[in-house]
């Protein structure tokens, strides 16, 4: 490659990478105490401009749902010091016996929700599998049809989710953020199903400053990411699943320097994600 080819490609790439950034709000600048600010009056504003009177956010013990239940909780604490009614629900939704327990029981304590309310989703999981099977779907592997049975679980909490705000007058709250958004780590209409995303734009490195910042466990804000949803390796790390590293992501975004093959594997996983982040497709 010569090398005007090689600048073409770098500012090409320098191109896509700013237009993504900036396609997901990241904006690596704000510092985290603005941050907090403007993300708990989101939820503020949002939950009056809606007319509802509760949050709903399920609690799995990892960083993302720890720090989003957190401004939840603040953000109903505001708007009932106004003289209005303001509930935050935090849920377990656990399949099962989960493995870190124990996480979730701390991020509960760090939370101090209104109220906690828990649903195993594991029988209605199992149920549908079991429906699918027996009506003759057939997997090519068994890692096909735990990867399958996977977006089962995380559809299954966003129905229960989904249950108590509708019984509450609620609003669902997701905890989508930029560093699983550019990869498309999120099960369409299961975790990536939510009224609400007040992590939006938000790098994975500026969640744990901001988590330090609100006070969470060390341990939940150092422990490593996890989707948890595959029965055969559970608790299987984010970054095993990527092949790369949430510094690497969130460098990506920030346009700091990345590895190349690194780069053009975020890229890769972005384009291939594409139907995740958009509305379902309808004729022109």
């Amino acid at each position: 490659m010569n090398h005007t080819s090689a600048t073409e490609n770098l500012a090409a790439y320098e191109t896509a990478r700013q237009r993504i950034s900036h396609e997901l709000r990241v904006n690596a600048s704000v510092g985290p105490h603005a941050d907090i600010e403007r993300r708990v009056a989101f939820l503020t504003d949002t939950l009056y401009a809606s007319g509802r009177t509760a949050l709903v956010l399920g609690i799995s013990g990892g960083i993302d749902s720890t720090v989003t239940a957190k401004m939840c909780q603040l953000a109903v604490e505001r708007v009932r010091q106004t003289g209005h009614p303001a509930v935050f629900i935090a849920m377990r939704l656990p399949c099962g016996a989960q493995h870190d327990e124990g996480d979730a029981a701390a991020a509960l304590d760090f939370i101090q929700a209104d109220q906690v309310l828990t649903g195993n989703i594991q029988p209605a999981s199992d149920a549908c599998l079991g429906e699918l099977i027996a009506a003759g779907l057939v997997f090519r592997d068994r890692q096909h049809q735990d990867f399958v049975l996977g977006n089962i679980k995380a559809r299954q909490r966003m129905v229960l989710q989904y249950a108590v705000a509708g019984a509450l007058d609620g609003l669902v709250v997701g905890t989508d953020h930029a560093a699983e958004a550019v990869t498309g780590f999120f099960t369409k209409y299961g975790d990536g199903a939510a009224d609400i995303v007040p992590l939006t734009g938000l790098t994975k490195r500026r969640i744990r400053t901001i988590a330090q910042l609100l006070g969470a466990p060390d341990a939940l804000v150092g422990k490593a990411p996890t989707a948890d949803l595959e029965t055969l390796a559970p608790g299987k790390p984010d970054e095993d699943v990527f092949g790369f590293t949430y510094d690497n992501i969130d460098d990506f975004l920030e346009g700091r320097p990345v590895p190349s093959a690194i780069a053009q594997a975020v890229l890769d996983r972005y384009h291939a994600t594409a139907h995740k982040r958009h509305l379902p497709v309808a004729p022109g």
